[in-house]
């Protein structure tokens, strides 16, 4: 099959919100209105080694797009490396108040991934991404927002292609598509996604 087949195929995407239909209590969210958010490495619960950061790069991005200062990724991940706390579920355990006086965040983002990658059939695969988050003021330790989301991807490159080298990373390739989409859709999402922030143009109090 034609590389050129396999990606046109690779952007039929469904996606699936959960089933949330009801249109979130930003009651919280408004009292603690957050201008800065720091987002911890997720903590990986799916099969894939790279799920976790392969994430991680992608939703910082959205969330500086709705209007917050976040905080680099690299800079966060290294620094809490170097504190001791190697691995995301140890830095999701960090004590709140230390992170707020060490980056003086308003609010921090806990980000966990449950499914991340393809799944092989015979003459097709499929590429989930499945991600949940909380965002909790760094002052209180409230959960002023939670969401989570089911991206979907489907490929027509079954488990007999993925023997070939250039398909499996070209379904590697589509998995960070699908994440990069999971993660806009999880903070963007209208009635589910963060509100838009002090930095947005749009943004009213």
């Amino acid at each position: 099959m034609k590389p050129s087949l396999i990606l046109s195929l690779s952007l039929l995407v469904v996606l699936c919100f959960g089933c949330k239909t009801v249109p979130k209590d930003y009651t919280e969210f408004r009292k603690h209105q957050p201008r800065s958010i720091l987002v911890l490495p997720p903590i990986n619960n799916s099969t894939e080694v790279l799920g976790g950061y392969s994430f991680y790069t992608t939703v910082t991005r959205p969330i500086a797009e709705l209007g917050y200062y976040v905080f680099p990724v690299v800079v966060v991940d290294q620094f809490l490396k170097e504190n001791g706390l190697p691995m995301p579920d140890e830095m999701h355990q960090a004590p709140m108040d230390k992170l707020q006086e060490v980056f003086g965040a308003d609010a921090v983002l806990y980000v966990k991934i449950s499914k991340y990658g393809s799944k092989y059939q015979v003459i097709s695969a499929n590429t989930v991404v499945e991600a949940s988050a909380r965002l909790v003021d760094a002052k209180t330790g409230i959960c002023i927002w939670e969401n989570t989301v089911t991206a979907q991807g489907g490929g027509n490159s079954g488990l007999l292609e993925a023997l070939v080298g250039q398909i499996v990373n070209k379904l590697t390739d589509q998995a960070h598509d699908v994440a990069t989409m999971a993660a806009a859709q999880l903070v963007s999402q209208p009635g589910q996604g963060l509100l838009l922030g002090p930095r947005h143009p749009q943004y009213k109090p």
